[in-house]
């Protein structure tokens, strides 16, 4: 089983910058498509970017296409979404979220908070 743990998320004002980190527990994170996920209070959950297990296939939500990127390094067991320009709306509990065939892992999450 994977287990994946979430970093970086915190306050920051609007038109900021924010990186979140995801660990993995094992080695087989390479053979994972990952994922980013977030959840605003009083909203469902949102997909906001994922990455292919060579990373040659990126997507986005159309809300952060051009602000935020996602990327992976397996060497690391490390996935990243590097988040800029940020506004309130962005304001959630992130997930990072790991997926092969039928089986998918989420982490705990970490909350990022865009305020002035």
């Amino acid at each position: 089983q994977v287990q994946l743990v979430e970093s970086g998320g915190g306050l920051v004002q609007p038109g900021g910058s924010l990186k979140l980190s995801c660990a993995a527990s094992e080695a087989t994170f390479k053979r994972y498509a990952m994922s980013w996920y977030r959840q605003a209070p009083g909203k469902e959950r949102e997909l906001v970017a994922s990455i292919s297990t060579d990373g040659g296939y990126t997507v986005y939500a159309d809300s952060v296409k051009g602000r935020f990127t996602i990327s992976r390094a397996d060497a690391k067991n490390m996935v990243y979404l590097q988040m800029s320009s940020l506004k309130v709306d962005d304001t959630a509990v992130y997930y990072c979220v790991g997926r092969r065939s039928s089986v998918t892992y989420w982490g705990q999450g970490t909350q990022v908070t865009v305020s002035s």
